[in-house]
């Protein structure tokens, strides 16, 4: 049997039936829900589709990651961050042993199977740490302002008046002038003199030194690599396990993307998939020149990480730069979390204060496709509820009238591309129609980031052949990714199992697109994203298939099927 077809011609529906009219019916849309939010084909069907108990995650378009730790490292924790609203797990290699991260990773895809939801995993590489020595009171020293302090590679313990400093990199790149901030900015150091092997400092900001205590350069690039000895053991094991994404700290130019890209190249099997890499903004000279566009050209991702950043930059300065990077994310299309003390007053309070909850919405008003928990979910009291807090504060937000306004008040113009041009009349079209979703698919995932990039205002539902593909999407703004098995575009689920009309029956598919477009309403009917068979999506896929960047069709097709259209269906 062939089927009817409804074609965008220009701004026109163009119409055929392959039958006569009296061979339609009208069916209604039926599916069951299976306990974990599934779709149980052997439970009791209902008039409509049952909308799975997750479904309201589906209804934000701002992405949650959460870091683990000792207070989220069950599978029954992590289950309730994700049922909280968690999209990406973020596994920080600074603590713990590599086979702790693996048992992690493990009890992600179990609850990703459970709920056949890609979710994301981060592995975040720790990068290096620069320290001063150790004194000879164990308590430190009590620096004075104005005094002067020495900063050298004399192997002795310190005293007042000195301290090692075993990086004769700083020493190298530092200048008279530039400024060292010890202890996360609580001791702050002006060079003024340097010689062989030391710095002379005065002490701007006074305060007690310890041992082993961190040193930022704010003023200085350093010759070194972003990845220590340990950074690469980590880098080789987390491209072993399958992380979805591998964050870089301690980046200063573009050249550190070019180094940790060359060697996840080297670390691939044959066949393997590619982590997408993200990097980590927390230095000064990102910003110098066209540094920033070309780190986001080079990677996947972007990571505005405040905790470093506000100790190296003007604190006044860090929400300019904050939007300044999300801005740059969102010309280039690359997601872009931003992270950092979010919710600090949760690692032991119920909730937040009020000024957390604005920072974290002006995170989802200036368009960041992400917001991070770091210790308020890896090591907090209250790590469910910080889950949680976020997912409320982001359906506050994004119910909001200004939200829109705000997202586009910066407009990103598509490029001359025709898959730009499809992506953006699919948006067009979603408003005009009241559109329930729009559908994308995608091999590698670049046209649901492009999708993404136009902040439409539906869900944007991306089917995909690859589970790796679909994980890493699980993390930008909009797209909710459909997790593949066998069969055509990664379904092998007959029509039974998701439907069941009146008089059923299984359709012949006419060909390869209307099987795709099956697909594409068994999907959207699993999230819950569509509830009635006159629900409509709009549909864009590129011909021939498997042809990575191409969209060069748009389809309208009901939540019924592509052979139904305004309530009636073809039947034989």
């Amino acid at each position: 049997m062939k089927i009817a077809c409804f074609l965008l011609l220009g701004n026109a529906l163009a119409f055929t039936p392959s039958r006569h009219p009296s061979a339609w019916k009208k069916s209604p849309l039926r599916a069951t829900v299976a306990p974990n939010g599934g779709v149980d084909s052997l439970a009791t069907p209902t008039t409509v589709a049952a909308v799975p108990k997750v479904a309201q995650r589906w209804r934000k378009s701002t992405k949650q990651v959460a870091t683990l730790g000792p207070a989220s490292s069950t599978t029954e924790m992590i289950e309730k961050l994700f049922l909280a609203g968690a999209d990406m797990f973020r596994l920080n290699f600074s603590h713990g042993a590599q086979e702790q991260k693996l048992d992690l990773l493990q009890k992600i895809r179990e609850i990703e199977e459970k709920y056949s939801h890609p979710i994301a995993i981060l592995g975040d590489l720790q990068g290096p740490k620069l320290r001063v020595g150790e004194f000879s009171n164990p308590d430190g020293e009590i620096l004075e302002k104005g005094q002067l302090f020495r900063l050298d590679l004399d192997t002795a313990k310190g005293d007042k008046n000195r301290v090692m400093l075993p990086h004769p990199e700083i020493i190298a790149a530092s200048e008279v002038g530039h400024n060292l901030l010890v202890d996360d900015g609580k001791v702050k150091l002006v060079v003024s003199g340097k010689g062989e092997g030391y710095l002379d400092c005065k002490v701007e900001v006074p305060g007690r030194i310890k041992d082993r205590k961190g040193v930022n350069t704010p003023d200085s690039v350093l010759e070194i690599s972003p990845l220590t000895p340990k950074d690469r053991s980590d880098l080789a094991y987390q491209v072993k396990i399958g992380v979805d994404w591998i964050a870089l700290s301690f980046v200063q130019t573009p050249s550190d993307i070019d180094e940790i890209n060359g060697l996840i190249d080297q670390l691939l099997a044959p066949g393997q998939h590619r982590p997408a890499v993200m990097a980590k903004i927390e230095k000064p000279s990102c910003f110098d020149g066209d540094n920033l566009r070309e780190i986001v050209k080079r990677c996947n991702g972007i990571m505005v990480a405040r905790g470093d950043l506000g100790v190296e930059c003007p604190p006044e300065d860090v929400p300019l730069l904050q939007k300044t990077i999300i801005d740059e994310c969102r010309e280039q299309g690359k997601p872009v979390i931003v992270a950092t003390q979010m919710l600090e007053s949760m690692i032991e309070s119920p909730t937040p204060t009020r000024a957390e909850a604005s920072d974290v919405s002006t995170a989802i008003y200036d368009g960041a496709d992400a917001i991070m928990l770091s210790a308020e979910s890896a090591a907090g009291m209250y790590p469910e509820e910080s889950v949680a807090m976020q997912q409320r504060i982001i359906n506050r937000v994004e119910s909001d009238s200004h939200y829109r306004t705000f997202l586009h008040s910066k407009d990103f113009f598509p490029h001359n591309t025709a898959t730009d041009a499809i992506i953006t009349a699919a948006r067009q079209i979603s408003t005009t129609i009241d559109a329930k979703s729009i559908v994308t698919f995608t091999l590698r995932g670049s046209t649901a980031l492009r999708a993404s990039k136009t902040r439409p205002t539906v869900p944007i539902l991306a089917l995909c052949p690859f589970k790796e593909t679909a994980r890493q999407l699980a993390l930008a703004w909009g797209v909710y990714p459909d997790l593949p098995g066998a069969g055509s575009y990664g379904y092998s689920v007959s029509e039974e199992n998701m439907f069941s009309y009146e008089e059923p029956m299984v359709e012949e598919a006419s060909d390869d697109f209307d099987l795709v477009l099956r697909n594409a309403c068994r999907a959207a009917l699993k999230k819950g994203l569509v509830a009635d068979p006159d629900d409509l999506l709009v549909v864009t896929a590129g011909l021939p298939f498997g042809t990575p960047g191409a969209a060069n069709i748009i389809r309208i097709v009901p939540a019924a099927g592509p052979s139904c259209w305004d309530g009636v269906c073809a039947v034989s």
